[in-house]
């Protein structure tokens, strides 16, 4: 078990190598694949190289994932560096098994987080919750707004609530700027669902036929990008009703658009 998680971290090391690469030459300094020298005396489940964290951020989160450990099993484990790495040497310094989880914050790229998870945390958390919890809590907007410190933080208790829980599909809660996406397909879908509903023979009040057949399209639209992403992440039903009301008017604005267009037939 060990073994697996050495070669697929050593992968994970060498592309953080390579993204560096370009840096390190106009600096000249090394980016070294095994740097013992850089990681502390003592073990500690948080390593701040890169000075992401104040002094009592870092203590109480030392406090804290040693706290999870023992009650879980599960190992946490943050390392934060800047222009320099100790690379491979965290995994004899940590003891990194198919339980440990390695978030790893560098400023230096378009995304501060990074992490390395062992293969037993992937029947909990699939790949795809790593993909969204990387681009939610470690994009620049995120990181600009709340400061590095708060991009580790979150992202650390949205994972520890996930494996307390038994696991998630997806990373829980719903940013703004996701439900406002949601927002936006649910009322492209009713309008299309509109458009497809209108009359098309004289004493027709609703094409039933037409919107069933693009009900793929505005079905998807509605469905799968407006409500599903909305149930699967908050039980708040103030985004659902919004969004449900997006879908209606939407239907409503393209159904009576040909109706609110005729003129009205002029009095003599």
């Amino acid at each position: 078990m060990d073994n697996s998680f050495r070669r697929r971290f050593f992968s994970f090391v060498t592309v953080l190598i390579l993204v560096g690469s370009i840096w390190t030459i106009h600096t000249g300094n090394a980016y070294a694949y095994n740097n013992p020298e850089l990681l502390p005396d003592t073990v500690t489940p948080v390593v701040d190289l890169g000075k992401s964290l104040n002094v009592v951020q870092e203590e109480n989160l030392v406090e804290e994932l040693n706290e999870f450990e023992e009650e879980t099993g599960w190992q946490l484990r943050v390392l934060t560096q800047y222009d320099r790495t100790p690379g491979r040497a965290v995994i004899k310094f940590w003891g990194l098994n198919d339980r440990s989880i390695l978030l790893v914050a560098d400023s230096r790229g378009g995304n501060i987080l990074s992490f390395a998870v062992g293969d037993d945390v992937y029947e909990l958390l699939p790949r795809t919750f790593w993909i969204e919890l990387q681009t939610r809590f470690g994009n620049l907007y995120f990181v600009r707004e709340k400061g590095e410190d708060q991009a580790i933080i979150q992202a650390l208790h949205t994972v520890e609530n996930c494996l307390r829980q038994g696991g998630c599909q997806v990373v829980p809660g719903l940013p703004r700027e996701q439900w406002i996406l949601t927002l936006i397909t649910s009322v492209i879908g009713g309008v299309i669902c509109g458009f497809a509903a209108q009359p098309r023979n004289e004493g027709q009040v609703v094409a039933w036929q037409w919107a069933l057949i693009f009900s793929p399209l505005w079905g998807i639209l509605f469905i799968a990008f407006g409500i599903g992403p909305v149930v699967t992440r908050t039980s708040d039903w103030l985004p659902l009703v919004r969004n449900i009301s997006g879908f209606l008017i939407g239907v409503l604005v393209a159904y009576l658009s040909p109706f609110m267009g005729k003129e009205s037939p002029s009095q003599t």
